[in-house]
C-alpha cells in the first residue's frame, strides 16, 4: 500500500548503515588516532598476561586470514583480525533440570536464545523475565560465570539475537558470548556481529536448524578500526539507528490513522452522511423490485437457482438508520450468493490455480504462491462457483473478510471462499465491496467456530447491506475513492 509516509525499507537501510561503518566510510579517520596494529599488540599482552595469571587459558592458535576471506578493502588504520583475538569466547551449558539443588535458591542470570527473542532489538539485554541458576549448577554444567558488559549473541534456532548484557552472567549452550579485552569498543563488538551474522549463518552446521560453533564463532573475521574511532562509530550507528526508529514510529502511527479515519469515513457513507441525498433519484424501494423482477427472470431461465427464502428484515437487525430513500435489504434479495469448494482437491504441478484465503491480499489477488488443481477437479468447482469478472470473492474461513472485486478473465476455482456474483447492472459492486469492509469487523467479533473461525453461506445470504438509489451509490463510491487517494491509499 502506498502512503503519504516515507516510503522506505528500514531493514535496508539498517543494513546499508552497518556496510558503511565497517568499510570505514560511515565516521572521518582522525590520523591523531593510535593505528590498530598497535591496540592488536597490547591485546596480546593483555591476553599474555591473563593467561599467565591463569584468569583466561591459553587459547589455540587462529588460522592466519587469508586474502579471499577479506570482504572489501579498509582504512589503512584499521586491520583485519578474527573475534577470537580481541576476546575471550565463551560457551554455554544446561544444568540436569530434574535436579533441584542446581535451581533452588538461584541468583545467577541464565541467558538462552528464547529470553533475548524479547529483547533482540535492544542493543542493551533488558528483559526481566529470564531463568536464574545457582553457583551448584553453574559448578556441574558446562556453563560459565561470564562479566558483565560482554556481549551475547544467539549461536542456534536462531543464529544472530546480539545485545550487551550489563551485569554478571551464564547462558545456555544456545549462546555464545565474547567478552573483550581491555581496548576494545563493546558497542562497536555489537554492531560488528550483527554486521556478519549473514557470514555467521553461512559457516554454520546442522540439517534441522543451523548452530554456528564457538570455535567457528571465534574465527569470525572482523575490521577493527583504532579505539577511538571504534567508539565513533558506535556513537554514529546508534544515532542513525535510534532516528531509523522515530520514523518507522511516525509511519506506524500514520498508518494507524489512515485505517482510523478510512473506518469513519466509510461508516459515514454507509449511513448516507457521505454525499447528499437528491430527490430526484429514483429511489431505492423501485431498484430493489427491478433486481428481484432481474433475478427472478434468471432463475425461471435455470441461469441461476432460487434460493430459500429468508425472513422479514426487522427492526433489531438494523444497526443504523439510513435516509428514507435508501432500503435494508439482504445479500441474497440483491446478489447471487455462493462459495467455493471446502473439500481439498488433488494437487498437480500445471493446471489451474486454486485461490484461497491465503491467496487475497489487501484487496487483490496474488497468484504467485498458489496451488494449481486439474482441469477436471476445476470444472467440478466451477459447475457451483464460477467466477466471474466483476464478482466479488472473500474468505469465509479463518480471517473473515479481506473482500476483492475480481478484475480479471484468468480463470481459476476457489475454495474456502464466498462468491457474490453479480447479475444486474442496477448494483455497483464497489459499494458492495466496500460494505463488506464495515461488515468485516462485525463477522470476525460473531463468527462460530473455535482455533479456526468461520462464517457460513446461509449467514452471509442473511446478512443485510443498505441499499441506495444507484446513482447515490455511484457518487459514494466516487467519494471514498477520492477520500482514499488523499489518504494516500
Amino acid at each position: 500500500m502506498k502512503t503519504n509516509s516515507l516510503d522506505f525499507d528500514a531493514q535496508a537501510l539498517r543494513e546499508k548503515i552497518l556496510d558503511l561503518a565497517m568499510r570505514g566510510k560511515l565516521v572521518k579517520q582522525d590520523p591523531n588516532d593510535e593505528p590498530a596494529s598497535v591496540l592488536l599488540e597490547k591485546i596480546k599482552a593483555e591476553k599474555a598476561e591473563l593467561v599467565k595469571e591463569k584468569k583466561i587459558k591459553k587459547s589455540k592458535s587462529l588460522p592466519e586470514i587469508t586474502d579471499d576471506e577479506k570482504p572489501f578493502d579498509i582504512p589503512d588504520s584499521w586491520e583485519w583480525v578474527r573475534l577470537g583475538e580481541i576476546g575471550s569466547i565463551i560457551s554455554g551449558g544446561t544444568p540436569k533440570k530434574s535436579e533441584k539443588s542446581y535451581w533452588d535458591k538461584a541468583n545467577i542470570p541464565w541467558i538462552t536464545p528464547a529470553s533475548m527473542a524479547a529483547t533482540q532489538n535492544e542493543i542493551v539485554y533488558k528483559n526481566d523475565d529470564l531463568k536464574f541458576i545457582n553457583k551448584n549448577g553453574l559448578e556441574h554444567s558446562s556453563a560459565h560465570l561470564i562479566s558483565a558488559n560482554s556481549i551475547v549473541v544467539s549461536s542456534r534456532a536462531p543464529i544472530g539475537y546480539v545485545n550487551i548484557v550489563p551485569f554478571d552472567y551464564t547462558t545456555n549452550q544456545g549462546c555464545k558470548s565474547i567478552a573483550p579485552y581491555t581496548y576494545i569498543e563493546n558497542k562497536y563488538i555489537y554492531f560488528v556481529i550483527k554486521f556478519t551474522t549473514p557470514d555467521m549463518y553461512k559457516r554454520a552446521s546442522g540439517t534441522t536448524f543451523k548452530e554456528i560453533s564457538g570455535t567457528r564463532f571465534g574465527e569470525t573475521v572482523i575490521p577493527l578500526p583504532p579505539l577511538e574511532e571504534q567508539s565513533r562509530i558506535a556513537a554514529k550507528i546508534a544515532q542513525l539507528f535510534a532516528l531509523l526508529r522515530k520514523v518507522e514510529s511516525s509511519n506506524q502511527q500514520y498508518a494507524k490513522l489512515q485505517t482510523l479515519l478510512k473506518s469513519k469515513v466509510l461508516d459515514l457513507a454507509m449511513r448516507g452522511k457521505l454525499v447528499k441525498q437528491d430527490p430526484n433519484d429514483e429511489p431505492a424501494c423501485v431498484l430493489l423490485e427491478k433486481i428481484k423482477a432481474e433475478k427472478a427472470e434468471l432463475v425461471k431461465e435455470k441461469k441461476i437457482k432460487k434460493s430459500k427464502p429468508l425472513p422479514e428484515i426487522t427492526d433489531e437487525e438494523k444497526p443504523f438508520d439510513i435516509p428514507d430513500s435508501w432500503e435494508w435489504v439482504r445479500f441474497d434479495d440483491i446478489l447471487d450468493v455462493r462459495d467455493g469448494t471446502h473439500d481439498t482437491p488433488k494437487y498437480v504441478a500445471n493446471g489451474v490455480p486454486l485461490i484461497t484465503s491465503k491467496n487475497i491480499n489487501s484487496g487483490k489477488l496474488d497468484f504467485t504462491n498458489i496451488n494449481f488443481i486439474s482441469e477436471n477437479d476445476f470444472q467440478a468447482i466451477n459447475a457451483r462457483s464460477k467466477v466471474d469478472k466483476g464478482d466479488i470473492i472473500f474468505a469465509m474461513i479463518g480471517t473473515i473478510g479481506n473482500p476483492v472485486l475480481v478484475d480479471t478473465d484468468r480463470k481459476f476455482g476457489i475454495k474456502n471462499v464466498a462468491l457474490l456474483k453479480h447479475f444486474t447492472s442496477e448494483l455497483n459492486m464497489y459499494f458492495v465491496l466496500d460494505y463488506l469492509l464495515v461488515l468485516q469487523v462485525m463477522w470476525n467479533s460473531t463468527a462460530s467456530g473455535g482455533v479456526q473461525k468461520f462464517v457460513s453461506l446461509r449467514k452471509i445470504r442473511k446478512s443485510i447491506i443498505p441499499l441506495p438509489p444507484l446513482a447515490e451509490q455511484n457518487q459514494i463510491v466516487r467519494k471514498i475513492d477520492k477520500i482514499s487517494k488523499m489518504l494516500g491509499e
